[in-house]
């Protein structure tokens, strides 16, 4: 029997595990063996600033950067993934060259090789989170990507804060060792990606903790995760994520439009190339070989 999701206010929580890149491979690749993720904090700390500041460009008037308290703040009446006017921002947020780069950087492929081979596959799907405050109910509920993305085992995420955020702003939540019981049944749920996987009852243990800009979190495809609400009257928290394999791991079709494409007419890789300075990554997934 799983738990319904009314009950996650009854979960445990415990700071993440922290992670270094510094700390020997072997111990890496047992901790997230075990764990089914890894917590790299600061990892990218030198590296976010230009995609943030691109968001904000983007997101203005409605998200700006507040000096004094050091986030983003919400001008007007909150919106959700899917509202109109996120439709009508997300494609220019899509567009930004930085987004995509970003993950394509060495640093970031350096970080990917801790938990996969010398050799990876970066998902041409590039995600930007948009956590609003005062939409309650409307946050990613528990879930996994090996489901959402038809993905196997070697299939691994990688998200990215792009500021600092605390408990009120709507932080990611990982059940620790959820990804040894395989794929999980599946039922609706509100919020973003419309369904909840099966929690088992002696799961009640979450990790999380505040995060800073530049902090990391790599998962496993199967690893059980989650968005908190965010309760904070104002502050708003923005991150980036994708996906990744070993190089040769299947790749299904799905995973090949830009994220939301399928919905938003106009959201396809022409428009999202069309202004990029730099032409070396665009259509780079279309020779890889086990696409299906």
């Amino acid at each position: 029997m799983s738990l319904a999701a009314k009950s996650f206010e009854e979960a445990v929580y415990e700071p993440f595990t922290r992670s270094s890149p510094e700390e020997d491979i072997a111990i890496l690749q047992e901790r997230f063996s075990r764990d089914g993720y890894l917590y790299l904090p600061g990892a990218l700390r030198a590296s976010v600033a230009p995609v943030l500041s691109d968001m904000l460009s983007v997101l203005s008037p409605h998200i700006h950067w507040n000096k004094s308290i050091g986030t983003p703040v919400l001008a007007g009446e909150p919106f959700f993934e899917s509202d109109p006017l996120w439709d009508a921002l997300y494609p220019e947020i899509q567009a930004l060259e930085s987004l995509h780069r970003l993950f394509h950087s060495p640093k970031v492929q350096q970080l990917m090789t801790l938990v996969a081979g010398e050799e990876t596959f970066v998902y041409p799907m590039k995600m930007a989170r948009i956590a609003a405050p005062r939409k309650l109910g409307y946050e990613t509920p528990p879930h996994q990507d090996a489901f959402s993305h038809h993905a196997g085992p070697s299939m691994a995420g990688i998200w990215i804060a792009l500021h600092d955020a605390d408990t009120d702003m709507g932080r990611l939540t990982i059940l620790p060792g959820s990804h040894v019981h395989g794929v999980r049944k599946v039922f609706e749920a509100q919020g973003v990606g419309g369904v909840q996987c099966e929690i088992y009852p002696e799961e009640t243990l979450w990790h999380v903790s505040d995060v800073t800009a530049g902090d990391v979190i790599i998962f496993h495809s199967q690893t059980v995760h989650r968005a908190q609400p965010n309760v904070d009257a104002q502050r708003v928290r923005l991150s980036v994520d994708t996906r990744f394999c070993d190089h040769g791991a299947p790749v299904f079709s799905t995973n090949l439009e830009p994220h939301h494409g399928w919905r938003i007419p106009r959201l396809d890789w022409d428009y999202v190339y069309r202004d990029w300075q730099h032409r070396d990554l665009c259509y780079y997934w279309r020779d890889y070989p086990a696409l299906f």
